[in-house]
């Protein structure tokens, strides 16, 4: 073994195992486990399939998507700059183009998250698992060698791939779906995007503001039903000013993919043909190459596990996080769970969980942002609250920044004021979000909508639609 840890151990009594914890996947919830369980002094090895360090999160699906999003936001600033675009021709960016700027990210990450486990004398074995029985993992290494090592406990964390459903063919050139589109080698005129959940919408702002036109297939009734209503109708009329075609409640029939394009037929009898298509409804856990029932574990139909409040599976010596256990499927979420888990690996006293109100961050053009409750939820559960608004289009700093579209909406109690929820749809939203959460993750009565009209903001700022927002909300109450 290449472990400095064994090395140091020469004169010890020999372990019965080649480690205490071997983690599967080198994601966000991976390196979080990995990373807690070194510290405390535990041999411990990731087993990536790939060739780098990151998983799913920092090759094909977070750090790609938001990357790409910055640099195609910047182009539409610069195009709508009259400071800038003087020239009657717009400037324009292909997608290769934008790539460029994704994959500088990619290696930075690769670089950085790779230096975490070297420091921490983590040992990173490059290939596939599967499980031989509750102790050991059988390894076909990437030059198709294969290694079998023991530890007493396991993670999973092997994250979660795009749906792929059988009659369509991924194979086809025009055909791509959320991890494939990063190897789009064309400027396509016309895309369709099967799927309006987070995905879906993202790319859509992608390639629209590209110049592409997009044909945004969503199978349910509405964009983003999970988050608040009056935000999702913001970014539905934003897509449509923006020439974003959006069809609600529909389902393919048939994907047709030609030498010259993809043309789609709906159930509802629709036909429509585009260069090509992005294929973004739904995700698959990745569990079916783990030979579980080895272990006596099965996966649910979506390829997920399922596991108990400290995350360990109906395996007692096998934990599970990120993706692969399903909700919330979120980068940030699955750091957490991977560090939770290993606390409780390590017997020490402590009752961790995932806060209960995580925020969520959609990176649309403009960006979406949520923690806490929706008005539907307070309506729905008799809870009687009032609405603070700001719009951003009066705040200084947006106006200056020429980015006035969007606001904050601020939930709260009417007897005791206490926040419920927060809500923004614009620029850095994702970012203004966690100046409210901070702010409701107090105890008593500081967590109160009277705490941002008793602070003082830096002016100008976009924080200071706090301020607006909670105004406008206590002029309400009578």
């Amino acid at each position: 073994m290449s472990n400095k840890k064994q090395k140091n151990q020469v004169d010890k009594k020999p372990q019965s195992f080649d480690y205490d914890t071997i983690v599967i996947g080198t994601g966000p919830g991976g390196e979080g486990a990995a990373m807690n369980l070194t510290k405390a002094g535990k041999r411990v090895a990731v087993i990536e399939k790939h060739t780098q360090v990151g998983g799913g999160c920092t090759h094909w699906g977070t750090i790609p998507s938001k990357a790409l999003r910055h640099s195609v936001s910047r182009l539409i600033e610069y195009n709508s700059n009259p400071l800038f675009n003087k020239s009657e021709k717009a400037a324009s960016l292909t997608f290769e183009n934008i790539l460029e700027h994704t994959t500088k990210v990619i290696r930075d990450q690769v670089r950085l998250r790779g230096g975490f486990y070297n420091r921490n004398e983590v040992d990173i074995i490059h290939g596939t698992a599967s499980f031989v029985d509750k102790n050991t993992l059988k390894i076909v290494m990437l030059d198709g060698s294969v290694e079998h090592l023991t530890a007493e406990n396991f993670v999973i964390a092997t994250g979660s791939r795009p749906y792929n459903p059988v009659d369509v063919d991924f194979k086809h050139p025009r055909v791509y779906d959320s991890d494939t589109i990063l190897s789009l080698k064309h400027q396509p005129k016309n895309i369709i995007i099967y799927g309006a959940g987070v995905i879906g919408c993202e790319y859509a702002s992608i390639f629209r503001g590209l110049g592409c036109k997009v044909d945004l297939i969503n199978t349910r009734d509405r964009l983003l039903s999970f988050m608040d209503a009056e935000m999702t109708d913001s970014l539905s009329y934003h897509f449509w000013n923006s020439g974003i075609v959006i069809r609600h409640g529909e389902e393919y029939d048939k994907i047709d993919a030609q030498e010259d394009g993809v043309i789609m037929t709906l159930k509802s009898g629709k036909r429509m043909k585009a260069d090509c298509i992005l294929f973004a409804n739904g995700r698959t856990g990745n569990t079916d190459s783990l030979n579980l029932p080895s272990v006596n574990l099965e996966a649910n139909s979506r390829g997920c596990l399922a596991v108990d409040s400290t995350y360990k599976t109906s395996a007692d010596n096998v934990f599970a996080v990120g993706d692969v256990i399903g909700y919330p499927s979120l980068a940030s979420a699955a750091y957490d769970q991977g560090r939770i888990a290993a606390e409780y690996m390590l017997n020490l006293p402590t009752e961790g969980q995932l806060i209960e109100d995580i925020p969520t961050g959609i990176y649309t053009i403009p960006e979406m942002s949520s923690v806490g409750k929706t008005e539907q939820e307070l309506t729905a559960a008799k809870i009687p609250y009032e609405v603070g608004r700001s719009s951003f289009k009066h705040l200084a700093r947006a106006q200056i920044g020429a980015t006035p579209v969007g606001g904050l909406k601020i939930l709260f109690h009417c007897d005791t004021k206490e926040i419920l929820g927060i809500h923004c749809f614009g620029e850095q939203a994702a970012e203004i979000i966690h100046i409210g959460q901070a702010i409701m993750q107090q105890k008593g009565k500081a967590n109160t909508i009277e705490y941002f009209i008793h602070t003082t903001f830096n002016y100008p700022t976009m924080a200071e639609a706090y301020r607006v927002a909670a105004l406008n909300g206590l002029n309400r109450l009578f």
